[in-house]
This record gives structure tokens, sequence and C-alpha cells, in this order.
């Protein structure tokens, strides 16, 4: 399996060359986000704000005004925490075009609770004027700058950092409200995002080893939300839906799959994985999924109460993390 090692970081460099607009604010996490690189190669177009994130977005939203386009680098807690007044009156109130990066969505850092946005989703989709886009692979992380310069308004990224893994094939970049379909099948829908989808893809081939028809639907806007997507996905499935996100499962992911299903009437029971309204401790990521509930095998254990019986699926059948990449379905070559 390829692991691509820090893409962001190269990727923006490459993307930002012939884009003048393009200038890059930090709040003192300059490495820490991957934007170091940017800054040997443009250091005219740099700003470090310091630890002064409140004042780093009302900084951006004047120089949105001015033709630039400022894409901040950060952590996801301190732009949807410490600086929410200022996201929604200096930026998203005036639609200004400003893309907003946030690194270590969820349970991706061992740091604690002061460093694990498990809220971000929720707080954005409540913002009028926000997209909310997040990466689930390298591909995603590599392709999701064109699709956020392409965007009128302002925008929210959850970013990967570090070694991150190839699941998509590079050829099929990320777009806008458009979910992959990764699988298929008529008993479960398994809705995913983030990287809670490499977790279902471990769970995917023990599944259908026990005859279970799994359609499984990797989901990289979460909004503006799909509702037609969606109900589609649901067509024809029999035992049920799983929603699994690196999130709390109020707000997020499982919340607006939620509502679709209510509004459409549609009876289907939804089992929502992902953090259940508490909070993570400090701990290795495979740990605190393992532990919160949104791993591999949290997968298999819901998908057989929803079943209604044992599949009896050991550890050892779940493929290896980090798996080979993937066409999506819906790609004609790649069937």
């Amino acid at each position: 399996m390829e692991l691509v090692s820090r893409p962001h970081a190269r990727n923006l460099v490459t993307w930002a060359q012939h884009r003048p607009e393009v200038v890059v604010l930090s709040a003192d996490l300059t490495a820490s986000c991957e934007a170091d690189a940017f800054r040997t190669a443009y250091p005219n177009r740099f700003f470090s704000m310091g630890m002064a994130e409140q004042n780093m977005l009302s900084m951006a939203g004047g120089l949105a005004r001015e033709g630039f386009t400022p894409f901040i680098h950060t952590f996801s807690v301190f732009i949807c925490r410490r600086a929410f007044d200022q996201l929604t009156m200096s930026i998203a109130y005036p639609n200004l075009p400003v893309r907003l990066l946030g690194f270590l969505p969820g349970i991706t850092t061992p740091g604690g609770v002061t460093h694990q946005a498990i809220d971000d989703i929720a707080l954005m989709r409540v913002v009028p004027n926000m997209t909310i886009l997040e990466c689930g692979d390298a591909t995603d992380v590599e392709t999701i700058l064109d699709l956020a310069q392409a965007i009128d308004g302002p925008v929210y990224l959850r970013m990967l950092r570090g070694e991150v893994p190839r699941l998509f094939a590079p050829d099929e970049p990320i777009r806008l409200g458009t979910p992959r379909r990764l699988s298929d099948g008529d008993d479960l829908l398994v809705v995913s995002s983030g990287i809670c989808t490499e977790e279902v893809l471990r769970a995917t081939k023990a599944l259908q080893s026990r005859g279970v028809g799994l359609r499984h639907v990797h989901v990289s806007t979460h909004k503006p939300w799909n509702d037609t997507a969606l109900l589609d996905a649901c067509k024809g499935i029999r035992h049920g839906v799983i929603s699994v996100e690196n999130h709390s499962v109020i707000g997020g992911l499982g919340s607006a799959i939620a509502e679709t299903m209510a509004q459409a009437g549609l009876g289907l029971p939804l089992r929502r994985l992902g953090l259940q309204d508490c909070y993570a401790h400090g701990a290795s990521r495979a740990y605190l999924m393992a532990k919160y509930g949104f791993d591999a095998q949290a997968v298999i254990t819901t998908a057989e109460q929803l079943l209604g019986r044992s599949l009896e699926i050991q550890g050892s059948e779940l493929s290896a993390v980090r798996l080979q990449p993937m066409h999506s379905l819906d790609k004609a070559e790649a069937l």
C-alpha cells in the first residue's frame, strides 16, 4: 500500500506557484500544519500570526476583501472553537473566499481533548455560506485545493497530515457533493467519512465472505449535503444503515443521514458509530477508534446486530491497515 509522506506540503507549493492571489496564514503551527515548504518557497505570501487565531481569521477576512485568497493553516479546534465569532462575522457573514484548513480532526491526535476536534463539523454545519469538505486519503489531499478554490465563499477543510494512505485511485479527484460508492450489496449500507473509510474497507472482505451484501459509500462533502445521493444509496437496502465518523455522532455525518432519512420517511434502522456524546482521552488513533467503537471491529459488531445473527468473524480476518487503492464503482473502466 502506498503511503504518501506530507502530501499537502508538497502539493500546496506546486499548486500555488501560478496563483499569486493565494496567501497562507499560520498560527504558530507552520510545520505542524505542513505550511513550512510554502513559507520557504513564497516568503512574501506567508504570514505568521502567532497564537492569535481570532486576529488571524479577522485578518483573513480583510485580505479576502482586498482580492487575496487566504489559506488558514492551524488545528481544527482552534478554527472552530477559539475563533468562532470571528469566523462567522468576519468570514462567513460576508461570504468571503477564505479557505480554513483544519488539521488533527477528531481523534487523529494523541493530544487529548484540548486538541481533538470532535465537534467541528457540527459547529460548521450551522454556519450559513459555509462549505465543509473532509479528506479521506492522499488523493483527496492532493485534489482538494482545486475543489476548494472553485467554491464561491468560505470553505472548511478537514485535512490529513504526515503519512497518508492512498485509498482512491489518483485519477479520481474529490468532487463536491459526490460520494464514492466503493462496494455494492443489498443487505446493509455503510456510510463513512475521513479516516473511518479505511476501517470500513478493512471489514469489507470479511463481511462479504459471510455472504453479507455490503454497500459502502464514502462521503467527502458534509455541506452542502446531498440528500439525493444518500436516498439513492438507501434504495433496496434490507436490514439497515450504519454511519461511521471521526466525530461526535451528534451534529455530524450520522445526524445528516438521520435528518435525510426522517424527512423522506425512510423506515430503515440507523446505527451511528463515532464518539457517543463523550470526550476522548489521549492515546493512539487505533486504540481510540477501538475503545470508542468506530473501527473495523465495531462495524462488524454493528452489522451483526442489524442482521440478527453472529458472523463469527475473527480479528485475524480483517484486512491489514493500509489497503490497496481502489476505484469508485461509479467509474466504468474500474468495473
